[in-house]
């Protein structure tokens, strides 16, 4: 490359040769936002500086200028009298022409060569706007959530639920795109994609209004109106997993919004309530039961028959057990949706039976005498009182 007084292009946007368009227009409006006269009013340092960068931008930008750069070095300096085939070099005195492809200034009727300030292209350009003939946008589905109530049973055995939704489906008529039919050549850019506006003697290309900077026109699809998806309302069968507990979310992959331009759609949360039990309670995979038992049972010792989600079990009463004493069942709770399971406490309740037969007065008042007791006799010691 011959040797100039001019910094070098990629040096300038801080990109290396090989940069990407992509990369290089990155760079370019990081440096433009620092560098922008509006936001530097009366730093001749930083308009030099601006203009310096659109110079880069206008060549590195431009596929054929960029390729005679990287031959012939600077674009206006060092390009062969008529140019690498012939002809006469290109006279720039008139104003500088700024291929911005790849932003959107927007703010045209769709009209070439319309005019307007560079204040007004350039607010576009921060804003981030798209266009330049690039591709639309492949965003995918957003997710769902709904809320879904079952019962115990549901809950710690799995249940296939039927579900109403409603979510945004790719629309059957144009799959997604938006558009049918066959592309046509844009009437105003005539397929290039951009039109020129000016702001005073600088010109812009900026992506045509018309085609949104494709070069090419499709009819919008008339069942989605251009969105390329539609609002349905579905009955989908959900599989809610053994063990799913209150609060928890229930994934359902792909059930979500569908995404744009083909992109996948997003997922289908369930967030669960379950209805509570009458008879077993549960904490965590853990369940909690409350078992009656006779004065015998609970003196004497006895195997009482308990329910358990699994059917009955049997559970063996120690003797002299009070009311309140907690036994184990162990892995008799919930399964956990990791493989393990959890345990059933049986919290047993005597039952004291009521003194309406004589016959049972008699006894109680027989045991007094022979088992005396007197289950308070440390309960004031305990209570310092």
């Amino acid at each position: 490359m011959p040797t100039t007084s001019k910094q070098d292009y990629y040096e300038l946007l801080g990109v290396p040769k090989k940069a990407a368009a992509k990369e290089i227009r990155t760079a370019f409006r990081k440096l433009a936002r620092k560098y922008h006269p509006d936001l530097n009013p009366g730093d001749k340092s930083s308009e030099e500086k601006f203009k310096q960068l659109q110079e880069a931008y206008d060549v590195l930008s431009d596929t054929k200028k960029r390729q005679m750069y990287d031959q012939y070095g600077f674009y206006s300096d060092n390009i062969p009298p008529g140019g690498p085939g012939g002809g006469h070099a290109q006279d720039t005195s008139e104003g500088v022409n700024f291929d911005f492809n790849g932003f959107d200034f927007g703010g045209g009727s769709g009209a070439q060569g319309g005019n307007a300030s560079f204040r007004d292209l350039f607010s576009q350009f921060f804003r981030g706007g798209r266009g330049g003939g690039e591709e639309p946008e492949h965003e995918p589905g957003g997710d769902l959530e709904y809320q879904i109530e079952i019962d115990f049973w549901d809950a710690v055995r799995g249940a296939v639920k039927k579900l109403t939704i409603t979510r945004l489906d790719t629309c059957d008529t144009c799959h997604g795109t938006g558009a049918v039919g066959s592309a046509e050549t844009c009437p105003t850019c005539h397929g290039s994609g951009t039109i020129q506006q000016a702001a005073g003697k600088m010109k812009f290309n900026v992506p045509c209004t018309r085609c949104g900077g494709t070069g090419k026109i499709r009819k919008v699809c008339p069942t989605c109106s251009g969105e390329g998806r539609l609002r349905r309302t579905e009955t989908i069968d959900v599989r809610v997993p053994a063990g799913v507990a209150s609060g928890s979310r229930v994934r359902v992959p792909g059930k979500g919004n569908a995404g744009t331009m083909g992109a996948p759609p997003g997922d289908l949360y369930l967030r669960v309530d379950v209805k509570p039990h009458a008879f077993f309670e549960r904490r965590g995979d853990d369940l909690y039961t409350k078992v009656p038992v006779t004065v015998t049972e609970a003196t004497l010792g006895a195997k009482v028959e308990v329910p358990t989600i699994d059917g009955r079990s049997l559970v063996r009463i120690p003797p002299a057990t009070n009311s309140g004493k907690t036994l184990r069942l162990k892995e008799k709770g919930v399964p956990s949706r990791n493989g393990s399971r959890g345990d059933q406490y049986v919290e047993i309740q005597v039952v004291v039976p009521a003194p309406t037969d004589e016959r049972v007065r008699t006894l109680m008042k027989e045991l007094e005498t022979i088992a005396p007791e007197d289950p308070r006799k440390d309960l004031f010691t305990k209570a310092g009182v």
